[in-house]
């Protein structure tokens, strides 16, 4: 075996291994669902196991499908999301009686998924509205999907719960998003009555060599707000390089707002206030 689930009673058929090399090497994920003992549990190989547990019959979704669309920002441990009606599941795995239009699946890595657009329409009406646009903004930065390819989806289902969030949603999504903590500091600014911000806005470098892209911000104040992950830290050059990246932008007529992680809301709101006001005058 190569690590991956696998369906225990296929391979005894199979003579691929016997009962004691099952037992002794393997473990099980899922009812007659096996990996290597030694096999972390990813997301992936969690994915994978479910699905095979449907006996090849479920239809993967949420944020399992979206992982697997090449979205980033999804947790290894969170719940296998399965179109299939079977209410009895395994620990860490949900199931779905959604009803599916045809283009609405296809296959992926060998497993069936729900297809981008159909995945962008189950995260954006489902969860905290805030986590919804975050989740929509990964899928959509991971992908080549629209949002109209969302909302005309979303017209073959009109009776299905969470559509007035789903249009909250795409109305306020941005590909731009770098982070799920970059779409909550944005829909902050928004909420808080400052005009939508443009993301990853381009400034070149006093000697004309380098472009820095700033998170949002807006262009006729050349006002910027940027979060700053603990990856900022993480080695000298980086270190010496966001110095010279903060020097440059400066000399280029830029103001940047900083947020970290321990910065409250209104900590932030009031910052980029008095920024507002002073460059007004």
């Amino acid at each position: 075996m190569d690590g991956e689930p696998f369906i225990g009673s296929e391979a005894l058929a199979a003579g691929r291994l016997t009962r004691h090399e099952l037992r002794r090497y393997h473990r099980a994920v899922m009812p007659d669902v096996y990996v290597e003992r030694r096999a972390e549990p990813s997301l992936h190989r969690r994915t994978t196991a479910a699905w095979l547990w449907t006996q090849r019959e479920g239809v993967i979704a949420g944020l399992a499908a979206a992982s697997l669309h090449g979205s980033k920002w999804v947790d290894d441990d969170v719940p296998v999301e399965l179109i299939w009606r079977n209410a009895r599941t395994p620990t860490g795995v949900i199931t779905r009686a959604d009803t599916l239009i045809e283009d609405e699946v296809l296959t992926l890595d060998g497993l069936l998924v729900t297809s981008a657009a159909r995945t962008g329409f189950d995260l954006g009406r489902r969860g905290p509205f805030v986590t919804a646009v975050a989740r929509l903004d990964a899928l959509i930065r991971a992908t080549d999907i629209k949002t109209v390819d969302i909302e005309i989806l979303a017209a073959a289902h009109r009776h299905t719960r969470g559509l007035r969030q789903l249009e909250r949603a795409l109305d306020l999504v941005d590909a731009g998003a770098e982070s799920p903590q970059e779409t909550r500091l944005r829909l902050l600014l928004i909420r808080n009555g400052f005009p939508r911000p443009r993301t990853q806005i381009p400034v070149l470098s006093p000697d004309g060599y380098r472009t820095y892209y700033l998170d949002m911000g807006w262009e006729d104040r050349k006002l910027a707000v940027e979060y700053d992950g603990d990856h900022h830290r993480t080695s000298k050059e980086l270190y010496a390089y966001e110095i010279r990246r903060a020097e440059d932008i400066a000399t280029m007529g830029w103001h940047v707002i900083r947020v970290a992680a321990r910065h409250s809301e209104f900590d932030v709101i009031q910052r980029v206030e008095r920024a507002w006001r002073l460059l007004s005058r």
